[in-house]
């Protein structure tokens, strides 16, 4: 094997840049300004993310606000559990058209997507089922991005294409992803795999609880459940990292199957959608040792020891507590914790529920005192998501796929956006520190 040794050394040292070069350029490392609040890169009519109000240039906590195209995320999901319905495809539609549907649009949106369900011939056995992946969000990624040659005009950018591309990938998501899943089961768990057919008008909760789970059956309150899951991350904005992928590779001009593809492979980082893995393994190193996660004292004892670096990943972060965004609350978690306590409550599950709520309730101030930090700090969706996927007996490795399958509606929306009004590529600047250096010919180079 080849000696790739100075490689690995140029790699440690030559990637390496002071920070103090940062703070004297003024680079706003992360686009993110010196108060955490994001560097203003564009303007969108798709979604408000609101945490925190500028007083007099200063950073002030507010209660979180999460607003689709106008309407705040409270009351598109209460309204829907209200009247009993799937609220998911409402939100799809209301993302890409811009207004919420009547009931015949909404009915022919759902038809639609029933239509654009099923994969093309041979598409599972070529795509899927050969090279099976160990990662569910590599092989989603792989899945959109082959739709490419599935397509007779892929390159086509008008909006009749772009249209049909979109609601033919977001009616597709949940099946590759349950198709991803069996095959990486079978490879690599020595499980069993469950090709179940698809059932025509089931709302995309509905499909996943019955395309995943081997005899199908599931209960109206699992479903509607996974589908305010689905709902919550349905969009966040266009700065989040995922959406502002998709965005920049839409602003190249590049096809639609390209921009999508990123965006998942985007969200599958663990300080984005994939920070949800984090959190779980976080929850169950608390509940292995703490032994009654009744006493509030025992509680508060590992969450400072995990402040402390003392326990946890070492990291001294309390995972599924703090946003970039939200200061006192994030309306995500909010509207999480209020359903998932309805399924919790009486169940097997309400211990580790009162558990996730004292670690709720206690990280803030514990932060301040551990730490002397002053920052107000809240819950984000990440504290209860894998909680509720758990009780739908759903596995770990579908709790980002899942977010990948909701966001798809949302990254759709920015594309059609970015494509219709961007019209310019984004390419912010880099300030370089290169020296300048003169060439020296092979034979008289020093040896390392």
């Amino acid at each position: 094997m080849s000696d790739l040794s100075s490689l690995y050394e140029a790699y440690r040292n030559v990637n390496y840049i002071d920070k103090k070069y940062y703070e004297r350029y003024d680079v706003k490392r992360g686009l993110r300004n010196q108060d955490g609040s994001g560097v203003l890169a564009g303007i969108t009519n798709i979604c408000t993310v609101h945490g925190y109000v500028m007083n007099e240039s200063e950073k002030c906590p507010d209660e979180g606000k999460l607003v689709f195209r106008g309407y705040d995320i409270n009351d598109l999901v209460e309204n829907a559990v209200a009247e009993d319905r799937f609220g998911y495809e409402e939100i799809a539609y209301l993302l890409l058209a811009g207004k919420l549907p009547n009931r015949q649009e909404l009915t022919d949106f759902c038809k639609v997507l029933d239509e654009n369900r099923e994969l093309p011939p041979g598409f599972f056995e070529d795509m899927i089922l050969k090279a099976p992946s160990k990662n569910v969000m590599n092989k989603l990624s792989r899945s959109v991005l082959s739709l490419y040659s599935y397509d007779d005009i892929p390159d086509d950018t008008s909006v009749e294409h772009e249209v049909a591309t979109a609601i033919s990938i977001i009616a597709k998501m949940p099946v590759f992803m349950v198709d991803a899943y069996n095959v990486k089961q079978r490879y690599f768990e020595n499980g069993s795999m469950y090709m179940h057919p698809i059932i025509p008008g089931l709302s995309t909760s509905q499909l996943i609880l019955s395309l995943l789970r081997p005899d199908r059956h599931y209960t109206d309150e699992e479903a509607k459940l996974l589908d305010v899951m689905l709902m919550i991350h349905a969009e966040h904005g266009g700065g989040n990292c995922s959406t502002f992928t998709c965005r920049v590779l839409s602003s190249s001009g590049t096809d639609p199957y390209a921009a999508y593809s990123a965006a998942i492979g985007s969200l599958k980082g663990p300080r984005h959608g994939g920070a949800n893995h984090k959190v779980m393994q976080m929850h169950n190193y608390i509940k292995e040792n703490v032994r009654n996660w009744d006493d509030e004292g025992e509680v508060a004892d590992i969450l400072t020891k995990i402040l402390n670096k003392e326990a946890g990943d070492g990291s001294g972060l309390i995972y599924g507590m703090g946003h970039a965004v939200y200061t006192l609350s994030d309306p995500r978690a909010v509207l999480l914790k209020r359903n998932a306590q309805k399924l919790a409550i009486g169940s097997e599950y309400e211990r580790e529920f009162r558990l996730l709520e004292t670690i709720e309730r206690l990280t803030p101030e514990l932060m301040h005192s551990v730490k002397g930090s002053g920052k107000a700090m809240c819950a984000n969706v990440d504290m209860y998501s894998g909680f509720v996927y758990k009780m739908l007996g759903i596995p770990e490795d579908l709790f980002t796929p899942l977010f990948a399958v909701s966001r798809m509606a949302g990254w759709c929306a920015h594309r059609f956006e970015e494509c219709m009004t961007g019209n310019r590529i984004i390419r912010p600047a880099y300030k370089s520190m290169v020296q300048g250096k003169t060439y020296v010919p092979i034979d008289k180079r020093a040896e390392s």
